[in-house]
């Protein structure tokens, strides 16, 4: 069953068995960790308030969201338009809770349209008296327009989960009064299918002698701009435009002569087949001009969140030697399997979990610092050297992280407890 907002609405007589919850965040956009926060969230959900509960999912991109989240009975898919203010004003009086479950929902990092969208549905919310819970979301860095705006309507939220103390502090000093506790993000608790054990050799058996990933971000695509028209290869969803200038390509064309030399030095040097990972499709353009100027093309490739799902791209970043990561989920879900890590890094989320991992002083570098590169590459060299420099680091970071991330549910039930909310109508 379909829930498209122009056609399906909760009140045309269709009997429900459970309570309405809306999720609203980034979904659809073949991103690995939202897709996996969205279905451990989902999980969350089920588990209190039983199989029945009526769940929908905004979407902007319907076909992508469908790819790995099947609609039946209770479970529905609403795709909203670009221009979304009437389409979430809607939804949100349809349901009987709201939940923000975008991780990177207080910042405007990649686009202010993001969080715009956010705190509507937490406007919408308040307006129409409905339960609005952030729930394992984060903050970064806010416009004085958006920093006013988060103050004002992120205020009117009933609670808000932050998934860094980090985030917490930054809501409560930018002046928001709801109230707000911080735990982990809810990808700690995701696990791959059982299916999909063992997937990195399956699907590539001539990297036997071990794999060291490479999650690539083209940071000179953000933020994403609102225009009413702009050059086709520039958009991203009318009127949503990737921000281009001569600064941009440089950069861009750094990142990919760096990224090449690294790749090649690894194959090179250690020995190693070299996976490019995009944990987002956006990423994999930039993917491919890397391979293309590699000298060892037929020792890497390309793994995208575009061709696989949460659970396998879990499996295949659990498998590798090392990662190398400009991406917060890339981190999260390796972790479980212990795998040695160094993040190059260009927002606060990936420095609030290195920090919290104790791994931000030796294994973090600055997307931008003056010897990336050098300094890159001298760490690979001794992480592959020594996996077990970082072991008793990344044990109890991932205790630490599982037993906060498992708070989540806990905090959710009891919510659901005050606004009584059940599993029966």
């Amino acid at each position: 069953m379909q829930n498209n907002t122009a056609n399906h609405d909760f009140k045309s007589g269709e009997k429900f068995t459970g309570p309405r919850v809306l999720l609203v965040g980034y979904n659809g956009a073949n991103n690995t960790g939202s897709e996996a926060r969205l279905l451990a969230i989902i999980e969350d959900i089920r588990s209190l308030l039983g199989p029945n509960v009526e769940i929908t999912v905004p979407t902007l991109n319907e076909e992508n969201l469908r790819r790995y989240l099947a609609e039946d009975e209770h479970l529905h898919i609403a795709p909203i338009p670009s221009i979304f203010f009437f389409a979430i004003d809607k939804l949100v009086k349809q349901h009987d809770l709201v939940l923000l479950v975008e991780g990177s929902c207080y910042m405007d990092t990649w686009t202010s349209a993001l969080l715009w969208a956010f705190l509507w549905a937490t406007n919408r919310a308040h307006h129409h008296n409905k339960p609005c819970l952030a729930y394992a979301v984060d903050a970064g860095e806010l416009s004085s327009l958006n920093r006013w705006l988060v103050k004002r309507e992120a205020s009117k939220t009933d609670l808000i989960i932050t998934r860094t103390s980090h985030a917490m502090e930054k809501l409560q000093k930018t002046g928001v009064t709801a109230p707000i506790t911080s735990t982990a993000d809810c990808a700690y608790t995701f696990q791959e299918e059982e299916t999909d054990h063992d997937f990195l050799n399956k699907i590539w058996p001539e990297s036997s002698n071990g794999v060291v990933g490479l999650t690539v971000v083209d940071f000179s695509l953000w933020p994403v701009v609102i225009r009413p028209w702009g050059r086709k290869k520039d958009l991203y969803k009318w009127p949503y435009y990737f921000s281009r200038s001569t600064e941009r390509k440089n950069t861009r064309e750094k990142l990919i002569e760096g990224w090449a030399q690294t790749a090649d030095e690894i194959v090179k040097k250690q020995g190693k087949s070299v996976a490019l990972i995009c944990m987002e499709e956006l990423d994999h353009p930039l993917a491919e001009n890397i391979l293309g100027k590699m000298k060892n093309k037929d020792q890497c490739r390309i793994i995208s969140s575009g061709q696989y799902n949460a659970s396998q791209m879990t499996s295949m970043l659990s498998d590798l030697d090392l990662l190398v990561t400009s991406r917060y989920h890339a981190a999260v879900l390796s972790l479980r399997a212990g795998v040695p890590q160094i993040a190059v890094a260009h927002d606060p989320r990936l420095t609030s979990l290195y920090q919290d991992l104790e791994l931000y002083q030796d294994y973090f570098i600055c997307h931008d610092a003056p010897h990336l590169w050098e300094d890159l590459r001298r760490t690979i060299d001794l992480l592959l050297a020594n996996s077990n420099l970082e072991k008793d680091m990344l044990e109890e970071g991932l205790r630490e992280q599982v037993t906060l991330s498992q708070k989540n549910r806990i905090l959710l039930g009891k919510f659901l407890k005050e606004k009584n909310i059940s599993s029966l109508k």
